[in-house]
């Protein structure tokens, strides 16, 4: 058997006892690859190190994939030829390897704004929970979905994707976003072909039907908060009956407007509203004001007609009385009583006129001299109002 010294102090002979190494001196002209011909403790063991190490070398590059070397190193397998040697050490080492591999695969990270969904055989298994997470692979794997994380859908804003009719056959262009997360990563997976396109149709959908029950000038004025929560309700509910996994967080009312082609139009349209409003509004004061003030004065007229009413029934119930009074006595005595009206009579109808008397037995004198006692009386009066 040639004899292999691969090391700096072996020679590279290759008959047997021609040129002999430093320590070796035999029949054999060299050492063969055991050094079965060395005495035991005879000098040091550096070749059989430098072979191992070379054979190590060589099973390092079989198993990443390369071929074994060739040349004065005698460092191949036991096979004469330049193929790949399985050792217990290459084995050795490729399990190592698969197992970390098969580590690798089958241990995973989850965030805390992530969930996992892990499938056994391509079912679904089990939700991971953040931190570290096992699934051994192959027969479990994983897919880490972000279900805290906001995403948003942007509608309308195309040439005529925000378009839509008005239940007063009005046109209306509106721009909105639907902002959502996941709530149930299980059933968005396995529930929903598309998710975000399913979205985009539902909310489409739902804010076509909202529009179509409304009418233009709430829509463009006070209306957008209620539209945009009827809305968001409106989506979920209907996510809902499809078990997607789906949360809507908020939606955003972020324009209404008349289509590009006829707001001129519909800003003249709006101003003449306004106009009309405004002259509505100042017909209507001018008709409180005017009511209030009719109202005002019938009032006040009902309010003397019943004094009015109340005094002639008090007047008339005292005459009544008093007549009832003076019956009463003129029963008892008719002439003294009949007497006493005529005079009562007399005197307040004299009492308001000028007199003149004349004495029928004053004979050829004439009239009696005359004494102005209304005048007198007058001027009585007159000193009493001054004093």
């Amino acid at each position: 058997m040639a004899g292999n010294n691969g090391g700096p102090w072996g020679g590279g002979g290759s008959s047997g006892g021609g040129n002999r190494g430093n320590y070796g001196s035999g029949g054999d002209g060299g050492r063969n690859q055991g050094g079965g011909n060395r005495p035991e403790g005879e000098g040091p063991q550096i070749p059989e190190i430098d072979e191992l190490m070379k054979k190590g070398q060589e099973q390092l590059r079989v198993l990443m994939g390369g071929r074994g070397g060739s040349g004065s190193g005698g460092g191949r397998g036991t096979g004469g030829g330049g193929g790949p040697a399985f050792t217990k050490g290459t084995i050795g080492l490729g399990l190592v390897a698969a197992g970390v591999l098969w580590a690798m695969a089958s241990f995973y990270t989850v965030k805390p704004e992530e969930q996992s969904v892990e499938l056994f055989l391509g079912e679904f298994s089990s939700i991971g929970q953040p931190g570290l997470n096992f699934a051994p692979w192959p027969l479990v794997t994983a897919e880490v979905i972000p279900v805290t994380r906001e995403q948003t859908e942007d509608m309308g804003g195309g040439a005529n994707d925000g378009l839509m009719l008005t239940g007063d056959e009005n046109v209306v262009d509106i721009d909105y976003q639907v902002v959502w997360n996941i709530s149930n990563p299980a059933q968005y997976l396995f529930n929903l072909r598309d998710p975000r396109m399913t979205i985009r149709a539902v909310s489409e959908s739902a804010m076509r039907e909202i529009i179509a029950q409304s009418e233009l000038a709430p829509i463009l004025n006070r209306d957008r908060g209620p539209i945009a929560a009827r809305l968001k309700d409106l989506i979920q509910e209907t996510l809902d009956s499809y078990d997607s996994g789906v949360n809507i967080i908020r939606v955003n009312f972020d324009k209404a407007d008349p289509p590009p082609t006829v707001i001129d139009a519909f800003r003249d349209v709006q101003a003449a509203a306004q106009e009309r409003d405004r002259l509505q509004n100042v017909a209507d004061a001018y008709a409180n004001r005017v009511l209030a003030e009719a109202r005002g004065e019938a009032a006040q007229i009902m309010e003397e007609a019943e004094g009015y009413r109340a005094r002639v029934v008090n007047e008339a119930q005292g005459e009544a009385s008093r007549f009832s009074a003076v019956l009463e006595e003129y029963l008892k005595a008719p002439e003294v009583t009949r007497k006493r009206l005529y005079l009562e009579t007399m005197e307040d109808v004299l009492s308001q006129i000028d007199k003149v008397i004349l004495d029928e037995n004053g004979g050829g004198q004439g009239v009696v001299p005359y004494l102005p006692l209304n005048e007198l009386r007058r001027g009585q009066s007159q000193t009493q109002e001054q004093n």
